[in-house]
């Protein structure tokens, strides 16, 4: 089983490459601001060439093949403090939900797994109000048989964290196995519009993070990748855009494939439009998560599959440290017995 790590540029170098063909467009935003902290801001969309043809493969190792043209369109950035409310993963594709948690300073890798990693567990327990949840560990641990009861389940399989590095010591001496294990992988804001996962590509996830004897159980039903994003620190430099996935059809999105030497990934990148509209909460504060869907295998019941982000610059604070954050990806099993399953079919 893999183990959890945290996911930096190389995970999607071609969303972070700074050399990518850029075409501004200098559209005036369709959309009205209404809210003092409502805010224009510049998001770069994929150029789309028109033929048809999707994006060519990004090649990890291989620089020259992640570049992508863009195009640079401003729009409202709407801000939500207030209507928290009126947000949810089935309609938005995101909503905010309020959580403590113990970990302040997300800087000892091995503390993240152990402390942060249950907390967001738990918290997406309560958030999502299942009746009976029990964790597929992330260690490998084999729950085959309880997975029969039909309760549903968790998995975390990654985390970002963005923030500068501290300075390293330049002592030569060897390194002390009693200190805490310190993020050695960064990574820099994503200033690109994306979908981290493509419909196509969700269900190797499953088959890449989990037991292959639990696969053909948890594929079953219904499941979802789910991400928590938390602010380390207030932001205010770069906050992280998303759009109402109810304003954003999937004709709007274009698969991006990512090849690995072992595997090829694939992530959706997405055309502009007037009609998106983008999101975001002003001063977003650690207890404020924001949790959003990157896909959901139930096409059938008008639930938002996904929700297109991207972070952006708000010039009013441009000059305020980095940002930092972590972000937290995760795989939501909806397990059910065949009663229950034959019960849905009836009420649909």
């Amino acid at each position: 089983m893999a183990s959890a790590k945290t996911a930096a540029s190389p995970a999607a170098p071609h969303l972070l490459n700074p050399n990518s063909t850029q075409i501004a467009l200098n559209k005036t935003p369709p959309q009205v601001q209404s809210k003092p902290n409502d805010i224009v801001a510049e998001f770069n969309y994929y150029k789309d060439p028109g033929d048809g043809s999707p994006p060519a493969p990004a090649i990890i190792g291989k620089p020259e093949t992640y570049d992508r043209p863009e195009e640079h369109v401003r729009m409202v950035v709407h801000d939500v403090r207030g209507e928290e409310d009126k947000l949810s993963l089935d309609t938005t594709g995101f909503q905010i939900y309020r959580h403590v948690s113990a970990e302040k300073d997300f800087r000892d890798e091995d503390q993240v797994k152990r402390v942060y990693y249950p907390e967001i567990e738990a918290m997406m327990k309560e958030m999502l109000a299942f009746p009976l949840s029990i964790r597929v560990s992330y260690l490998g641990k084999k729950v085959a048989d309880e997975l029969s009861t039909g309760a549903s389940h968790i998995h975390i399989f990654d985390h970002t964290i963005r923030r500068q590095p501290l300075p390293q010591p330049t002592s030569t001496s060897s390194s002390d196995p009693s200190q805490p294990k310190p993020n050695t992988a960064l990574s820099d804001p994503v200033r690109r519009v994306h979908v981290d996962q493509s419909y196509a590509a969700a269900p190797d996830r499953v088959h890449r993070h989990l037991s292959a004897d639990l696969v053909p159980h948890l594929l079953s039903g219904r499941f979802e990748i789910v991400n928590a994003w938390r602010p380390i620190r207030t932001i205010r430099k770069d906050p992280l855009g998303i759009v109402d996935a109810s304003s954003c059809p999937d004709s709007d999105l274009l698969p991006d494939k990512l090849i690995f030497p072992d595997r090829v990934g694939e992530t959706f990148t997405v055309k502009p439009s007037p009609e998106h509209r983008w999101c975001y909460l002003h001063e977003q504060s650690p207890e404020e998560v924001l949790v959003f869907r990157c896909f959901d295998s139930d096409e059938g019941r008008g639930r938002a599959r996904r929700a297109p982000h991207s972070s952006f610059i708000d010039e009013r604070y441009a000059s305020e440290e980095a940002r930092e954050s972590i972000e937290v990806r995760t795989l939501v099993f909806h397990v059910v017995d065949d009663d229950d399953d034959d019960n849905d079919k009836k009420e649909a």
